[in-house]
């Protein structure tokens, strides 16, 4: 009986492992495809649109993202959590999306309002004309609106790790993004008809999402009051931090753009558009690690062990990345062209910035899975107070300056998360 169950024992965990390699090389090789594919689109945007148009472009993505995060105010992790105990529950599971919908829709209206006037102002600051502000704006609408259901979408297939038809999608769309872009921005190289190109192949993204999310959840299911009572505990919880993080998320581009030069803000952009390399890791790492943790037993010992294991992995996948870029940071300028070719220190900073951030942001995802969410009051004035100090010690007219900037914020922030969980661990 002794060696029947020992033989059992392995070959689970030989079907644990077996199902590990699969979802890996599964994630792993389309997000290649489309790391690669999104890299090239980049590049290609980088040499085809004038420094002023990219600079623009710059501007324009990266408020995106503002009211994206400004318009999920906590609302994902909320229907991501709430989705992770009753998950295996077809009609369950839809009232829950469908209520996550229902609050994401009231917040897109606000985040409009707020975003808008001050990318305006950030696009009149940099000399763009009145109508060519206006094409910028109009362009961002649907890739806006589409922005804001993708992660919901994605949830359902994710919880259970239905994860080849989402990896199968993400390929098609990366694809038919650079095929538009491609054939755009040779004929007409401006910074609105990039944004519209992107708003354009995720509206098909969405369509086959919600068709693949359907087999696990009923979208005819109504909106309930105390599952939105649930997520807007969250909300409230995560809310001011989205604020304050729509600001100091991108700080390098904030700054670069209110006190540095045009051509600043195109360099930080460029630099930025390398490290989103990172996104491979960051999308398996979402896709894959975060469901699951979400879905641990509540056994204290167990969510401690692992939450270290995945700090430890996240950190030499960090070390060996930062030294790449820096022995290779000529060769990966030249990609960029002749107007960059002189930021291998800054390319090398924004690499030690992106993986600080990229550990930052996991851990947040992680501990955000589990309900343990950093009160807003201590980050953010945490964060505040560190920010406004250094930005009294450093000259941030420079671009090293401010990637340094981030780093130092990206890594203090970091620091203050872990040091919570050390505190909040008896009530995971």
């Amino acid at each position: 009986m002794r060696v029947l169950t020992q033989r059992i024992s392995t070959i689970v965990k030989s079907d644990r492992a077996f199902t590990w390699l699969k979802l890996i090389s599964v994630i792993g090789g389309a997000q290649i495809i489309i790391q690669t594919v999104s890299l090239v689109s980049g590049i290609l945007m980088i040499r085809l649109l004038p420094t002023q148009e990219y600079a623009l472009y710059t501007l324009a993505n990266t408020m995106l993202g503002t009211m994206t995060i400004l318009a999920d105010g906590g609302i994902g992790t909320g229907v991501l959590v709430e989705g992770g105990k009753v998950w295996q529950s077809r009609e369950k599971l839809g009232t829950v999306l469908s209520t996550g919908f229902a609050l994401r829709k009231k917040f897109a209206v606000g985040s409009l309002l707020i975003a808008f006037p001050v990318l305006i102002y950030l696009l009149r600051f940099h000399h763009a004309s009145w109508l060519l502000t206006f094409l910028i704006i109009a362009s961002l609408i649907p890739a806006f609106l589409t922005a804001l259901s993708n992660n919901l979408l994605e949830i359902a297939p994710k919880l259970r790790q239905d994860i080849s038809p989402l990896q199968k999608t993400q390929v098609q769309v990366s694809i038919g993004r650079f095929i538009l872009i491609t054939v755009v921005l040779f004929v007409f190289p401006y910074a609105f008809l990039a944004i519209l190109a992107g708003g354009i192949s995720q509206i098909w993204s969405n369509r086959r999402l919600k068709h693949i999310s359907s087999r696990y959840a009923d979208w005819n299911q109504q909106p309930d009051p105390k599952i939105k009572a649930h997520i807007l505990s969250f909300v409230r919880k995560i809310l001011p931090g989205s604020i304050y993080y729509c600001v100091s998320g991108q700080i390098t581009i904030w700054i670069i753009s209110a006190f540095g030069t045009t051509t600043a803000v195109a360099q930080v952009g460029a630099l930025s558009r390398l490290s989103a390399i990172l996104g491979l890791f960051g999308v398996m790492f979402s896709t894959l690690i975060v469901p699951r943790f979400a879905r641990l037993p509540s056994v204290r010992k167990d969510i401690l062990r692992k939450f270290f294991v995945i700090q430890l992995g996240l950190l030499l996948l960090s070390i060996v990345i930062v030294v790449l870029v820096n022995i290779f940071s000529k060769e990966i300028l030249w990609v960029l062209g002749g107007d960059f070719s002189g930021l291998t220190t800054a390319i090398t900073l924004m690499a030690m910035g992106s993986c600080i951030t990229l550990i930052s942001g996991s851990t947040h995802q992680l501990l955000s899975s589990r309900g343990a969410i950093l009160p807003p009051a201590i980050s953010i004035s945490f964060a505040i107070v560190v920010q406004v100090g250094m930005a009294f010690l450093m000259d941030l007219t420079s671009v090293n300056n401010v990637l340094l900037f981030g780093i130092y914020t990206s890594s203090l922030i970091y620091s203050l998360r872990v040091i919570y969980l050390s505190v909040i661990i008896k009530k995971l």
